[in-house]
């Protein structure tokens, strides 16, 4: 069920939110970057630098102020309607918190985002598929109040990759996790990548979780301020480094 992973080219990104009277933030200030199909990218810096931002822009949850956001060629920003909707449905979002719905057993949520389109795929077959993928073989009817944290999050990622996304958003996938569940969940998320192909845009503000990507991006008050390829083996010292110059 593999895809290629989406390339991206951001240039010229901003965007800018009025918190109160004459007061303006800029979470995102002329972002310009190129990402590769099939990279795994970590989006970091200190709360408020405009993180969780740019993927609601990459993801056209919004939309930029100015500037373009080209995905595999197609221009993001310029979408409408339904091929606004389309786009949207080659990406798939993980967050922090899980969102399941409380009342569905792991298998409904899973398919829930596409029960209602028409799809060329068993939609059920599918979810019991992605529920094997990460591990939650046999828990298909399981209500996410009877899954730990680790496993609540694993259903998340099935639910995310059920459209076969080309590109993976996640914010802060691991922000709820002990460390052992963390590292299983990053795990899983470089092994998925390897096998779909998908590219994956990662936020996260801990150096330990940013070090399992390709790519550190690091961002102040919504500009890039470092972007430094994390080659197999780069110090997680440095890592932590690049991370900790938040000010």
């Amino acid at each position: 069920m593999g895809n290629v992973g989406a390339s991206l080219e951001l240039r010229g990104i901003r965007k800018t939110y009025g918190i109160a009277k004459d007061q303006l933030v800029r979470a995102a200030d002329d972002v310009s970057l190129t990402i590769e199909a099939g990279a795994f990218v970590a989006l970091t810096g200190a709360s408020g630098s405009g993180k969780s931002t740019l993927l609601h822009l990459i993801g056209a949850i919004e939309r930029p102020d100015s500037g373009t956001i080209m995905s595999n060629g197609q221009n993001v920003t310029t979408l409408q309607g339904g091929a606004l909707a389309r786009y949207r449905r080659t990406v798939g979002f993980v967050f922090q918190s899980y969102h399941l719905l409380p009342a569905l057993t792991a298998l409904d949520n899973v398919v829930a985002p596409v029960l209602p389109y028409r799809t060329s795929f068993n939609k059920r077959e599918r979810g019991r598929e992605l529920l094997a993928a990460v591990g939650l073989a046999g828990r298909e009817q399981s209500l996410p109040a009877k899954l730990s944290g680790g496993e609540q999050q694993r259903v998340a990622i099935a639910r995310a990759l059920v459209n076969s996304p080309a590109l993976l958003l996640a914010d802060e996938p691991t922000g709820n996790l002990d460390s052992a569940n963390a590292n299983e969940i990053l795990q899983l998320l470089t092994s998925l990548r390897s096998d779909r192909e998908m590219t994956i845009i990662m936020a996260t503000h801990d150096p330990q979780v940013a070090a399992h990507a390709e790519r550190l991006i690091r961002l102040r008050d919504g500009a890039v301020v470092d972007d430094i390829a994390l080659t197999q083996g780069y110090p997680v010292e440095d890592v932590i480094r690049r991370v900790g110059q938040l000010g």
